[in-house]
């Protein structure tokens, strides 16, 4: 008989157990190994089962077993030392409170999805894993960040294989009082809600849940409650679950609710409201326009509110293709923004900002990553690669400047390594090294030896096997309850052969089956009788993809064959839990997208991080930190005349690279059975790439190169009353204004001899025209560097120019003080200064003149441009 509602009923701790309630209530347990062992250690197999998640462990512990350990002295004093290690954690300071200079009290970061902990189910794959991972190594820095998101009833989707191999979804109700959440309450006891205004006089009401990630809190908003018409309490149903108009409001709520909620927060608690905003993807880029509301509400022009909420907004784009940005019909947003939802803001104003015709796009299209750069002053992508590729993408907001000059930077992602590490190798360093710290510690140091990291390495490996062998017969069970699974699955995988693992979304451009270009070749590197290969593989497909359902689906049907089945699997439901087991147990992580498809890549990151080694197109991360001996580099063959041709060669390249060299290598052992070549890439490994790719390495960038500056530009604007965001406001609208007028009329160079030599200097002057506007208003400068095909300048440097006054037969060359306004009988600004001539080789200049103005972060900000021609 199947229930018709159902609850959770959490369980009620003896007062001795008090100090567990509290560890279990932060969710800081899902990266401290201390406290996931005494979890363990209160039922073992109820751990095992709830699949380590403590407040499902506490609500299946029988009473008698809470009494007994409320009577054990020494388990409660162990519980307490927890409990006082957690308050000493969340209250010391911390590198942030060290950090020298102005910095922000509060920082908002905004995303769809959160990947913290298996036990909260609310991610899809990488964007999700990163979010989490931010807001933990924050915590470990303390960083005053706070977290804003939905909480979504069915999480992304529970994946199952069926007997054909096609990947079937479905959508388990979490119930958020059986997860570490709680609700966010007014003084009165009663929830607190976010209300939005919609069309057709209607409202989206929603409740805030909040869990504490360390010393962050994460906002959750929630439509599912009574409030709400029966078809709004499904807006927050599922993760990326429906398009168009759900998906919308999801984004709706997501950026205006979740600024709402933010001053909820601050009114009920001593949580200052944040002074930066991050916006992590394009999918909360309302929370702008709804600070914007705000500020009109305060006296201020949407331009003026605009200069202030560009200040301090920081936005990270995560797609290296237009095809991963949100769009929605802009006849949809405007109808939408018609309404009481932002009072004061004008709607043309809002379709300005995320309209895509300058970038080369539609009309009739709302672009949210183009609204989020044009609301926020900073901009990065997730590698220095992809930071290239974005900057391409997005050049048509920026008309005239070269890529280079694209005001989007780049920060590298990194991984949350106690998250992310085996607890054996944080066992190894401890031991050996006298810290569980794997990032920091000294892998170099002969205190570990080869066989100690092969010991280790083995023993990641064999848990992934019998983690791998649970899980197919689990799935197994649950396709087919009652059965008899087949006997071969005790017999899957093996603990002492080459393991190489592949886990992720499963769009096209990540090649899933590009292993499988040449079934037989692959059978025989599986099978090679002395030097043998075994392949774990997962991943889920959106449910609306049906060419990533069918890359699983040849894949399952290959991994089928009884030939090959003992030694490849695909593993379903791809999740945190597997991935702890996953990253570890493979010795290599293979990774083969389209290059540049792949922003990032960070699941090669967490295998590096236990050592593993990379077999990766030089994407994302890769392309910077391979260094030949920390894996193996698959060659791109970008220059093929089919995607046809460059899958073939670049899957031989991939069966060349295992047959060749990386199965040789782990195969190659000494009378002692440790393969010394091996272990020497993996303490190399350790060494030089746990330090540069954790998340406390990224999110300390954040802070210095962006949350910080953020901050100083948002407080420059918002002075006395917010004079500085108005005058900004005006001087942009004349340097538009003026800008059709802005030319460089004459340009002449001179002081080089007939054959110039390095460190010679090429004086430059140039005659410019500048309308309305001053040289106050504008840098004029010198652009050199090596010239390339076409005349193209590479390596580009800038250099201003200063004012000068123009010479004539009888006036020489001057410089003069700036507020000068020297002009020549033409009305022209006269301009000079010198280049030093630093390298050998082609060399080129031109002249340009783009806005100056204290309050810009870029010269590019304005998109304003005129060079010589």
């Amino acid at each position: 008989m199947k229930a018709i509602r159902k609850f959770t009923v959490r369980s009620v701790l003896p007062p001795e157990l008090k100090s567990v309630g509290q560890l279990a209530a932060n969710l800081r347990w899902s990266w401290h190994e201390p406290t996931r062992r005494l979890f363990a250690h209160i039922s073992p197999d109820d751990w095992e089962a709830s699949l380590g998640d403590p407040i499902a462990l506490l609500g299946a512990v029988s009473p008698a077993r809470l009494a007994a350990l409320a009577s054990d002295e020494g388990f409660v004093a162990w519980a307490n030392s927890l409990r006082d290690d957690l308050h000493r954690y969340l209250t010391e300071p911390r590198w942030y409170q060290g950090l020298e200079g102005p910095k922000p009290r509060s920082i908002g970061y905004f995303s769809p999805e959160f990947g913290i902990a298996a036990a909260l189910p609310q991610y899809s794959g990488g964007l999700g894993i990163l979010a989490g991972d931010h807001l933990k190594a924050a915590s470990d820095l303390g960083v005053p960040i706070i977290g804003v998101g939905l909480f979504y009833r069915a999480g992304y989707f529970r994946q199952a294989i069926s007997r054909d191999g096609w990947q079937q979804e479905s959508y388990p109700i979490l119930d958020p009082d059986g997860l570490p959440l709680n609700v966010l309450r007014l003084a009165d006891g009663s929830p607190a809600q976010v209300v939005l205004a919609l069309p057709d006089d209607r409202a989206l009401y929603a409740r805030i849940w909040q869990a504490q990630v360390g010393r962050i809190r994460l906002l959750l908003l929630d439509t599912d409650i009574p409030d709400n018409d029966e078809d709004l309490r499904s807006v927050t149903d599922r993760l990326y679950g429906g398009g168009g108009e759900h998906r919308l409001l999801q984004e709706l709520l997501l950026g205006i609710g979740g600024v709402r909620a933010l001053k909820i927060l601050a009114e009920l608690t001593e949580q200052p409201e944040p002074q930066v905003f991050h916006t992590n993807e394009g999918h909360a880029g309302f929370l702008g326009l709804e600070r914007i509301c705000d500020l009109i509400g305060e006296g201020l022009s949407f331009d003026a509110a605009l200069q202030v909420v560009r200040a301090g907004t920081v936005f990270t784009t995560h797609t290296p293709v237009p095809a991963g940005i949100d769009r929605f019909d802009a006849a949809v947003v405007e109808r939408y923004f018609s309404t009481d939802l932002l009072p004061g803001v004008d709607v043309s104003a809002i379709l300005a900002l995320g309209n895509e015709v300058a970038n080369g796009g539609d009309p009739g299209m709302f672009n949210m990553a183009i609204m989020g750069l044009r609301l926020a002053q900073r901009a990065n992508g997730v590698s220095k690669l992809h930071g290239e590729v974005s900057r391409g993408m997005f050049a048509g907001l920026w008309p005239g400047f070269d890529r280079a000059d694209v005001p989007i930077t780049s920060v590298t992602n990194g991984v949350h390594a106690p998250t992310w590490t085996d607890p054996l190798l944080m066992e190894l360093a401890q031991n050996r090294l006298g810290t569980p710290d794997t990032a920091t510690a000294d892998w170099m140091s002969p205190d570990v030896t080869d066989d100690d990291l092969w010991a280790v390495r083995n023993d990641m490996r064999r848990q992934l096997v019998a983690d791998a062998r649970h899980r197919v017969t689990e799935a197994w069970l649950e396709r087919s309850p009652g059965s008899i699974p087949p006997s071969w699955y005790r017999t899957l995988l093996d603990p002492a052969v080459l393991t190489i693992g592949f886990a992720r979304r499963v769009p096209t451009y990540k090649r899933l089956t590009l292993m499988l270009r040449d079934p037989a070749r692959l059978k025989s590197i599986l099978l090679n009788p002395t030097q043998p290969v075994q392949l774990v593989i997962a991943g889920k497909s959106h449910p609306a993809d049906e060419e990533g359902k069918r890359l699983i689906q040849k894949l399952v049907q290959f991994a089928s064959d009884p030939e090959v089945r003992h030694r490849i699997v695909f593993l379903p439901n791809y999740d945190i839990g597997m991935a702890q087991k996953l990253y570890p147990g493979t010795d290599v992580w293979l990774n083969n997208p389209l290059r540049p498809l792949e922003a990032c890549g960070t699941s090669g990151m967490k295998a590096a991080l236990n050592g593993g080694l990379n077999l990766s197109i030089l994407d994302g991360w890769w392309n910077e930190f391979y260094d030949g001996e920390n894996g193996w580099a698959i060659p791109t063959a970008d220059s093929a005349e089919s995607a046809e041709e460059r899958d073939q060669l670049e899957s031989e390249a991939l069966y060349d690279l295992i047959e060749h060299q990386v199965a040789p290598r782990f195969y190659d052992r000494n009378s002692e059975g440790v393969p010394e070549r091996w272990t020497k890439s993996i303490r190399h490994t350790l060494a030089t790439l746990s330090p540069s790719l954790s998340a406390e390495r990224m999110v300390s960038e954040y802070v210095t190169r962006l949350y910080v500056p953020a901050c100083a530009a948002e407080k420059a604007v918002s002075g006395h009353d917010y004079a500085p965001a108005i005058a900004l406001s005006d001087w942009k609208a004349r340097e538009r204004a003026a800008w059709p007028s802005v030319a460089v009329v004459h340009v002449e160079s001179g002081g080089l001899d007939d054959t110039p030599q390095v460190g010679d200097e090429l004086q430059v002057r140039a005659r410019v025209n500048l309308g309305s506007l001053t040289p106050d208003d504008v840098s004029v400068e010198v652009v050199y560097g090596h010239t390339a095909v076409g005349d193209q300048l590479t390596d580009a440097r800038a250099v201003a120019l200063a004012p000068t006054v123009v010479s004539t037969s009888t006036t020489p060359l001057t410089v003069v003080a700036p507020g000068v306004v020297p002009t020549d009988a033409d009305g022209l600004y006269g301009f000079s200064g010198t280049v030093v001539l630093e390298h050998a080789g082609s060399f080129g200049y031109t002249v340009r003149v783009v806005p100056r103005h204290e309050l810009l972060a870029s010269s590019a900000e304005l998109g304003l441009i005129a060079t010589a021609r």
